[in-house]
């Protein structure tokens, strides 16, 4: 199953997070970006990244992210943190830097999805999962379902319904599955 594991130091974390925030305050004052005089190699390979806003009582403010990875992590940060913050359809844009005080920042860096071969293989809590049925699908990042508190049944329900599907489309054999590690952290 997935051989890669992600590990990064306390500092790399307290790094990526500074950035994250940095990248969305440029945004809200409409300044560019510090650029780095050197970045370390783990920061310069392609990373597939989600960043995740919450207000202080915790409800999700903003999610964007990629599955895929197609830029370097230090771009990918910052990338997926202006557009968690002013794009997300969800949820109104994040219009001040007073608002953004007090905001939470969530970053999960994502291994390479694999294929599995039944929803079976998937482990609750370890495994983001990317359901795929038709020209529909959906993902949850690892720590959802543990959040929500869901079995695998009912975090295969909620993906469905996601994807917008019927809740039972999982069982479907037409259904495939990819999963993916992340590791994430907060500010």
């Amino acid at each position: 199953m997935i051989t890669e594991k992600l590990s990064f130091t306390p500092e790399n974390k307290k790094t990526l997070l500074t950035l994250a925030k940095e990248a969305i305050k440029c945004k809200l004052t409409d300044s560019e970006m510090y650029k780095f005089d050197s970045v370390p190699e783990q920061f310069q390979a392609e990373r597939a990244t989600f960043v995740t806003l919450r207000s202080q009582n915790g409800q999700l403010r903003g999610c964007i992210g990629n599955i895929e990875p197609f830029e370097s992590l230090i771009e990918s940060v910052p990338h997926n943190a202006r557009n968690a913050a002013i794009h997300d359809p969800r949820f109104p844009a994040v219009d001040s830097i007073a608002e953004l005080e007090t905001l939470r920042i969530e970053i999960s860096i994502l291994t390479p999805p694999e294929e599995v071969n039944s929803y079976q293989d998937i482990i609750i809590g370890q495994h983001g999962i990317i359901l795929r049925k038709n020209n529909r699908s959906a993902v949850f990042l690892p720590q959802v379902p543990t959040e929500q508190g869901w079995n695998r049944d009912s975090t295969l329900s909620h993906l469905s319904l996601k994807a917008g599907l019927p809740a039972n489309a999982w069982k479907d054999p037409e259904c495939h599955f990819r999963v993916f590690e992340a590791i994430y952290f907060s500010d």
